[in-house]
């Protein structure tokens, strides 16, 4: 598909770069201080704690609670890893289904707070037109290698 600068596939790259901008600006701007000592997982908890759903506070106890700071790590090198991933074309398709899922389950677990669902919603919709789009096509270290053809 030819439009009017850009192929079709490398307009899909550029919506590709600017999702993994978002997940590096996501990682940025944590409080790193805050985060690795507890801040976000407790913050977390206590959201989960007054979660509508029953599976969700389930969940929250039995994988997150017990491993606080290995679980604020997790998420802070995920968004980091997805970030970097994404701008250079590396492994695309699992970050992009990497990052869906944690989009998800940032939705689920802030369902109440409509405030910050839009970008969650925003950032998964992305990471699904991506992912069929096949954004790995063009400007991507996956094109380069022959990954994923």
């Amino acid at each position: 598909m030819q439009t009017t600068w850009l192929t079709g596939a490398e307009w899909f790259a550029v919506l590709r770069i600017g999702l993994g901008l978002w997940w590096l600006e996501s990682w940025r701007h944590k409080d790193k201080k805050t985060w690795f000592t507890g801040g976000g997982i407790t913050w977390a908890a206590g959201i989960a704690a007054k979660h509508r759903w029953p599976v969700v506070r389930t969940g929250f106890d039995r994988i997150v609670r017990p491993r606080p700071r290995l679980m604020a790590y997790v998420v802070a090198y995920a968004e980091l890893a997805l970030g970097l991933g994404l701008i250079v074309g590396l492994l695309t398709p699992i970050a992009l289904v990497a990052g869906l899922l944690l989009n998800l389950i940032y939705l689920v677990l802030m369902i109440h707070d409509w405030a910050e669902q839009g970008q969650n919603l925003m950032m998964a919709l992305i990471s699904a037109v991506g992912f069929c789009a096949l954004c790995w096509q063009s400007w991507s270290l996956d094109a380069a290698w022959g990954l994923f053809l």
